[in-house]
């Protein structure tokens, strides 16, 4: 039996390292990626995986379609005295609940990438920290998009007559999905703490319940005891929920969507650098 000399095995080593170096290098090295490509690359990544794996849209379509149907059919002859009065009321509060639900999987893939590991290549890469989780959030407005589409088309068909007309349904819609960014950073930050994707789903589900349920969502805060009233008064949501409507009705006020707007900066103040914070000592 023949044997290879070790000195034509090392030779061929060298040889083969050498060649390998030489294409590695035969070009200049590619420039460092900016903030803005890394985000937009993160961004596009979690939609490639909204591609490949479809049926996570199940809480972003289907979802919504049973809230509407339920809550307006269920409870629109006993709380309004029709169904039809009681959608012109509903809708924007099932337009708030359903996109607001969808921003609890912001933490839970982030939790999932951190539990496969994934997470701790991001770290490895040559560019700007936070861009993985940036990029993650801004994704998912693309989830939100697709939540609140599915409930305006479902109401315009039901036979929701928003008097406010298509530029104060988009202008609800971009405030929903505003204040849906900001809450985001609050479930990204709750997945960088939590252990598992589990129970980063029901600690988010445990927290956002009496929010939306304790709100103007389904019912006037007219009718509710005084104490709840108070409550529901100074909820974020019943703030959201009341500035959709007036922009849906064509009778909201500057103050409605401003207060919105701070509790929205508000929430992105805090819980950015907190997420950012905690990302990095990970």
């Amino acid at each position: 039996m023949s044997t290879v000399p070790s000195t034509t095995a090392d030779e061929a080593t060298v040889g083969s390292t050498d060649a390998l170096r030489r294409a590695i290098a035969s070009g200049p090295r590619p420039p460092r990626a900016s903030v803005l490509t890394a985000c937009r690359a993160f961004a596009w990544r979690g939609m490639l995986k909204i591609r490949h794996v479809p049926e996570q849209l199940i809480d972003a379509t289907l979802t919504p379609v049973l809230f509407t149907l339920m809550f307006t059919y269920m409870f629109g002859g006993a709380i309004a005295g029709s169904t039809s009065e009681y959608l012109q009321f509903i809708l924007p509060g099932i337009l708030v609940q359903s996109v607001l639900f969808t921003t609890v999987y912001s933490g839970v893939a982030l939790n999932t990438d951190m539990t496969r590991g994934v997470v701790d290549r991001f770290r490895s890469l040559p560019l700007w920290r936070p861009a993985p989780l940036v990029g993650s959030v801004a994704g998912d407005s693309v989830r939100y998009l697709i939540a609140g589409g599915v409930v305006i088309v479902l109401g315009l068909i039901l036979g929701f007559d928003p008097e406010g007309g298509v530029l104060g349904v988009l202008a609800a819609l971009a405030l929903v999905i505003l204040f849906a960014f900001g809450l985001a950073w609050v479930f990204t930050t709750l997945g960088l703490v939590m252990r598992s994707p589990n129970a980063v789903m029901n600690t988010g589900f445990m927290a956002l319940f009496p929010l939306v349920f304790l709100s103007n969502t389904f019912v006037d805060t007219d009718t509710l005891p005084n104490v709840l009233a108070a409550f529901v008064d100074v909820n974020p949501v019943t703030h959201l929920v009341t500035a959709a409507r007036g922009l849906m009705h064509g009778d909201a006020s500057g103050g409605e969507v401003l207060l919105v707007l701070g509790e929205t900066a508000a929430l992105t103040a805090i819980f950015v650098p907190l997420t950012t914070r905690l990302y990095r000592k990970g």
